[in-house]
């Protein structure tokens, strides 16, 4: 027999096997598949981003302040380790968008009248540059134009420092600054209520009447400078003229954004297919054991014709690595198809050029490699079994197998079980690591339902503490500078306001020991109803009269607990340095924040209490009006609605997230049917003698479907529960591994998502056992009695 003949002997095994290799193939293709969609996903955001961030100068370090001179630059430019700087002005307005009724809050930031900006470029999409000088000329972020439908030569209006102006959009611009484009405090867009706006720097100067000045700083650095160190210098320089602090790329609200989705993407093109190329490698092993035993006497003649291990090793290793292969093509196709789908959904989000799906050479080469390593580990030990014997041993029938009375039998509760039951569990004892195998393929798959599905119960339990427990005002006010108490009532006198709730929002440094954080430091009135704490259970804290309360992320970044005094420094005033004792950690599920009451928080100022902020509960009737009014407030910096930013969480996130969750639900029912059909085709291949021999005894096809099916019924009955739990493990790992400091998703798993994932699971058992049920009942009785063992 030369190799020629092999093969032909392998083509006719894959042909007898097919169904077997199908399901090999295509869990095979479902890990590959998740693998190129993630990794292509990864690659295109990092390679967008680092084009986009060098073609177009992103800025390394960002610095506020209230009004510096312009004299400074030199100062700062003249540090170590900085490359450029660039001074602008950044001011947020009111906007009336003709044929929209809510408010709108957009961020006009000056461009130079003699070129384009030394850092963080603009990607002209459309119209022209702003004319130098121009009054009434902006251009535009692509967000906000596609939003509302504007383009060049459009018209909308602001109120800028306390006057109304007309401004003509002449062009359509993005930005690397602007990647995820985030107003305020908010952690996530909202593009019909949030824009940004560039303006000519002359003009800008002359509205703000900032001749001369500055209150925004951008620094590029040169490699091998120290970032820390620079930033400390620039909190220095920039103390006298109300800064807030200075910061780099890590704390850039869209840069942390794009960060944690790279990251989310990196993990998951990690977790998902080890689990899919997992179950795989138990299937190939599953086959190729049941195919050797099969041919015991076919290695025999091999092995006593001189053929070595080698050539009859390499012969059913290749059946296992040509089904991986297959499936690895189907997958790498699949996962170009579902990558470019996913790169259009990132290019409403994140805002870049050349942002589009990508998968490198090395990465398909390196998955294809795995997709073989996984074939070969799950070939090799039953090889391994075919290359023990000796050609006289394999010629030879297989020995009967040895059964011993099951344990409920040797515990005297035979009369418990049928003749069929004992028959059905002693199959399962007979072989107990290809059950256990069997099982755990089984819940793996139910595993990957809990996890695709407690993405939307982590999202649901983040919108009811954060927008409906925390959260309980409509409407949310910002003041360019902070107001007296007056202003409760001022606000209370608006059309349909029924209740105020002010309070005051600082930027603080806090530092415990070596480690410290720039956050927001909140200061809320004893007894607040429209912005409780609440942390990620649903659990309200009470703010207690002293002591600063912390979200349990900043607590983990200072290593903070309950009892721990800290360093408060406010960056704003005075900028006045002191120890506060943490009263209680909140584990919330977005953003790093702290909470004082407000009355500590205004001797910590020195001041008598302002509020910067105020929380507005309204009457739905009189929504409308109250915005007309709002728009036209001069003291209003910004306002936001409680409502859109529910629809705004939800339009970012519930896109992505269904279409991830219905690509794992398909792929996890793949992995059960898969597991349940070649576990019952090899049972049938097994036991076809048997079965044919009961149906002559007097059998019904229900009753030798039964036990057949029986098993498989056992297995999906155990490895259900199991990969309940299973899931629930893989979520918590996989909580800890995408957190970032702005959001943590909450370990929620409701009880219809277990319900749901047994369900499906038990649905798709169902189904490939209808399918080896076909056959058992189309069993050519006398064909099957005529083998020869």
């Amino acid at each position: 027999m030369r190799p020629a003949a092999l093969d032909m002997k392998l083509l006719r095994d894959m042909w007898r096997l097919r169904g077997h290799l199908v399901a090999v193939a295509l869990v095979a293709a479902c890990g590959v598949a998740t693998f190129v969609t993630m990794r292509g996903a990864y690659e295109g955001l990092v390679e967008a981003r680092d084009y986009y961030y060098a073609q177009y100068r992103f800025a390394d370090v960002f610095a506020q302040a209230k009004r510096a001179p312009r004299s400074l630059v030199a100062r700062v430019a003249a540090l170590p380790g900085v490359a450029t700087v660039q001074a602008r002005i950044v001011h947020e307005v009111t906007l009336d968008v003709p044929g929209f009724q809510d408010p709108v809050t957009v961020r006009l930031i000056s461009v130079p009248d003699d070129g384009r900006p030394a850092l963080n470029d603009l990607v002209l999409e459309s119209g022209r540059y702003v004319a130098p000088r121009a009054s009434d000329e902006v251009m535009i972020g692509e967000a906000f134009a596609l939003a509302h439908d504007l383009k060049p030569g459009d018209s909308v209006s602001a109120v800028i420092n306390g006057r109304w102006q007309r401004l003509r959009v002449v062009g359509i611009a993005n930005s690397p600054e602007y990647v995820y484009v985030i107003g305020g405090a908010a952690i996530f867009p909202d593009n019909q209520r949030f824009g940004v706006f560039w303006m000519s720097r002359k003009a800008l100067e002359a509205a703000l009447d900032m001749e001369d000045a500055f209150n925004d700083l951008t620094l590029r650095l040169a490699p091998g400078a120290d970032e820390k160190g620079i930033i400390r210098t620039l909190d220095v320089l920039l103390a006298p003229y109300g800064a807030t602090g200075a910061h780099g790329r890590d704390e850039q609200i869209s840069n942390q954004m794009l960060d944690g989705e790279i990251k989310t993407d990196r993990v998951t093109g990690i977790v998902i297919p080890a689990i899919f190329l997992a179950v795989a490698a138990f299937l190939i092993h599953n086959v190729l054991m049941r195919l050797i035993a099969l041919q015991r006497s076919q290695i025999g003649v091999l092995k006593s014709f001189g053929y070595s291990d080698r050539v009859v090793a390499w012969h059913y290793v290749k059946l296992a690595v040509g089904a991986a292969l297959v499936g690895g093509m189907i997958g790498i196709a699949l996962g170009a198809w579902l990558g470019n789908g996913l790169a259009d959904i990132y290019q409403r989000f994140f805002h870049m050029p050349r942002l589009e799906f990508r998968l490198s050479a090395e990465n398909l080469l390196g998955v294809t490699l795995v997709c073989v390593a996984a074939a070969v580990s799950g070939a090799w030990p039953a090889v391994r079994q075919a290359l023990r014997m000796p050609p006289a041993e394999a010629m030879r029938p297989e020995p009967p197998a040895r059964f011993k009375p099951l344990l409920v039998e040797r515990l005297g509760y035979v009369q418990l079980l049928s003749p069929a039951a004992r028959m059905l569990f002693r199959n399962v004892e007979r072989r107990p690591m290809r059950a256990a195998f069997s099982a755990l393929a089984i819940a793996l798959a139910c595993a990957l339902l809990v996890v695709g599905r407690f993405s939307l119960d982590a999202l649901d339990r983040t919108i009811r503490v954060q927008f409906e427990d925390a959260r309980r005002d409509d409407v949310q006010v910002g003041f360019y500078e902070p107001r007296s108490a007056q202003v409760k009532y001022d606000l209370a006198k608006l059309p349909g306001v029924m209740a105020v709730e002010a309070f005051r929002v600082v930027p603080a440094r806090l530092r415990l020991g070596h480690r410290s954080k720039r956050t927001a430091l909140f200061g809320l009135p004893q007894g607040a109803e429209l912005h409780r704490i609440v942390d990620i259970d649903g659990r309200v804290t009470t703010l207690p009269p002293s002591g600063v309360v912390l979200s349990a992320g900043l607590a983990r970044i200072l290593h903070a607990r309950p009892g721990s005094v800290i360093t408060v420094e406010i960056l704003e005033g005075e900028r006045r340095v002191r120890e506060v004792p943490v009263a209680s950690i909140v584990e919330e599920p977005l953003g790093l924040y702290a909470y004082l009451d407000e009355r500590p928080l205004a001797d910590l100022l020195g001041e008598d209490i302002e509020y910067s902020n105020a929380y507005l509960r309204v009457d739905p009737l009189h929504l409308d009006e109250l915005y007309q009014q709002i728009k036209r407030l001069p003291v209003v910096s910004g306002v936001s609605l409680r409502e859109a930013t529910i629809r705004s969480f939800l339009a970012t996130i519930a896109e992505n997230i269904v279409i991830s969750t219905t690509i794992l639900i398909v792929f996890a029912c793949v992995i059960a049917a898969g597991v349940v059909y070649n576990g019952a085709r090899i049972a049938l291949s097994e036991h076809a003698v048997t079965l044919a021999s009961l149906r002559i005894l007097g059998f019904t096809r229900r009753e030798v479907t039964g036990i057949l099916l029986g098993e498989q019924a056992l297995l999906a009955a155990i490895g259900i529960p199991v990969g309940l739990v299973l899931g629930y493990a893989i979520c918590a790992w996989m909580v800890v591994l995408i957190e970032t400091e702005l959001y943590r998703l909450p370990l929620a798993i409701t009880a219809h998502t277990y319900l749901y994932a047994a369900g499906l699971v038990a649905g798709a058992a169902v189904v490939s056992g209808a399918v080896v049920a076909w056959r058992v009942r189309h069993l050519d009785l006398v064909a099957v009695l005529k083998t020869r063992e």
